[in-house]
């Protein structure tokens, strides 16, 4: 593997802040440092690439994602451009026409629209050439069918329209048998990844997403020019030694855990989440439960026992309620420092209050949250306020979860939101709360360094660009590099540059556009000027 200089730069790097090249020989980095020296080590190098003022840092991590949808939405069954009725049943005609069989696509959004009416069927199977359709709401924990589909699918005891909850489950399920889907979908998601700067994804797997056959294809297509790819298994397991065979019928090491999209609840959007009070707009619903606590008590104890780590899809305050008093009824059974062991996860987490907190610490369970759900349904006559008042006010408190020291990592739950690290950033700074808002290095870590840990894997130098660690980063045309911290908060590191505190791009107006990513040395996505590039 060849030995590569880049330089006249700068570098993300703790171990010099102030680096402007780096030296990467074959799968890891083995200097850097400033100009003078790479001068010397140019002597030295196969390939010497001048960055042309271009950042490098870790790769990003993708703590929470979705290929298949994903890849359906790149490939052009993406709604989520429709702003009202009309808008809608003019995308759904478009995909109709380029399209055989049932008319699938996904990403609506009707919270935004000046008038949240929905077609009604006949005009959304008008649209659709007169066949069935399945679009599947923007949080996909929702979806408008017609009776052709149902008919077609053997539904025809499901009521047509809006469906939610296990009813959407058979929807889905019925229609993965009927129209099985190969690795496409889910290569043009893993492209994407490499082509936004990330090197590592974590898939969130179920049987009622793609199903266990999807999953098996994602993992067996392990592709060294492609971003590495780990996964949950979102299947409840009623005892130790389930837990521990469903583990192990997939390759070593590449499932994390069992859960992810576990799901306790469902989401605000479709007002499935489980509130501990009415929805707002909904008087009398508070939401769906999918689980009952001994459900999740008994999964707790049999991943527990195993050393396997559970996590769990939790929106609502009521599902969290229900989760935490799962934890006590485990801790009574198996001890609370066999919790604490195995890292127990939590996914979105959007509702959480001090006291709930204080008991996520107790048990040491870490959380996966999204910071674009707030930049796109926060905030003064978002969804989130529709939905659900005044209590909307202390949601998605990144801040709190960090000073009470609840380990965190940030993602995108794509589709729901858009692949882009820098964006996450972005949204993580500016909160629709100033108290939720946390700084530029902070968010940027709970993507690349953080997610290691989260994941497991405990080496010291992943996630960052020190001597010995993998060669797994991205380079960025940056125009201006700064430490940013939210305006309202006491930095707790000093924001002048001399003091050495590494810098990351500014993003309040333009985002960095990705020119080369790299995982374990090997090239996935190249965009670098081939004039820049000087082969010795």
């Amino acid at each position: 593997m060849a030995k590569t200089l880049y330089h006249n730069g700068s570098v993300y790097s703790s171990a010099d802040p102030f680096a402007t090249a780096i030296v990467i020989d074959g799968d890891t980095v083995a200097w850097l440092g400033g100009e003078e020296a790479a001068e010397r080590h140019a002597e030295t190098a196969d390939q010497v690439i001048d960055l042309n003022g271009a950042l490098i840092t870790p790769a990003f991590v993708e703590s929470h994602t979705h290929l298949a949808a994903l890849g359906r939405a790149l490939s052009g069954a993406d709604l989520s451009a429709a702003g009202s009725a009309g808008a809608l049943l003019e995308l759904v005609a478009a995909r109709a026409a380029g399209t055989e069989g049932f008319v699938t696509a996904q990403g609506w959004d009707e919270s935004a629209w000046d008038r949240a009416e929905l077609p009604s069927e006949a005009e959304l199977t008008e649209a659709a050439g007169g066949r069935g359709y399945y679009l599947v709401r923007r949080d996909v924990h929702s979806a408008l069918v017609n009776s052709q589909l149902l008919v077609q699918l053997g539904l025809g005891h499901i009521a047509s329209g809006q469906v939610r909850g296990t009813e959407h489950d058979q929807v889905r399920a019925a229609l993965a048998a009927a129209n099985p889907e190969g690795t496409d979908y889910q290569q043009l998601a893993l492209r994407h990844y490499a082509q936004r700067g990330f090197g590592t994804v974590v898939e969130m797997a179920a049987p009622q997403l793609e199903g266990r056959e999807a999953l098996d294809a994602l993992l067996a297509a392990d592709d060294a020019s492609l971003p590495q790819v780990y996964a949950f298994w979102g299947e409840l397991a009623a005892d130790g030694e389930q837990a521990k065979d469903l583990v192990a019928s997939f390759p070593a090491g590449r499932i994390l855990g069992l859960g992810g999209d576990l799901r306790v609840d469902g989401s605000l959007g479709s007002r499935t989440a489980y509130l501990r009070e009415d929805y707002a707009d909904d008087a009398g619903n508070r939401g769906q439960l999918y689980l009952s606590e001994e459900q999740i008590t008994a999964h707790l104890v049999s991943c527990s026992q195993q050393g396997i780590q559970a996590a769990f899809h939790v929106i609502g305050d009521g599902a969290l309620d229900l989760l935490l008093d799962a934890f006590d009824a485990a801790a009574e059974q198996i001890g609370v420092a066999k919790l604490q062991m195995c890292r127990h996860r939590i996914e979105h987490a959007e509702m959480v209050d001090d006291a709930s907190r204080q008991r996520l610490l107790q048990y040491s369970i870490m959380v996966s949250m999204q910071p674009q759900f707030d930049a796109q349904w926060g905030g003064e006559q978002g969804m989130y306020e529709a939905r659900l008042g005044q209590r909307a006010a202390g949601m998605n408190n990144l801040s709190a979860m960090l000073s009470s020291g609840v380990p965190l990592v940030l993602g995108s739950d794509a589709p729901v939101t858009e692949v882009d690290g820098w964006k996450i950033v972005r949204a993580a700074m500016n909160m629709s709360s100033p108290e939720a808002r946390i700084s530029a290095r902070a968010a940027f870590l709970a993507q690349t360094r953080s997610t290691y840990r989260a994941m497991g894997q405990m080496n010291p130098t992943a996630g960052q660009l020190v001597i010995g660690a993998a060669a797994t980063f991205a380079i960025w045309s940056a125009s201006e590099l700064a430490v940013q911290t939210p305006d309202v908060r006491i930095s707790s590191w000093s924001t002048d540059a001399r003091a050495g505190t590494p810098m990351l791009p500014v993003v309040d107006e333009h985002i960095p556009n990705c020119l080369r990513t790299v995982r374990d040395g090997n090239i996935l996505f190249d965009r670098l000027d081939p004039a820049s590039i000087r082969t010795v």
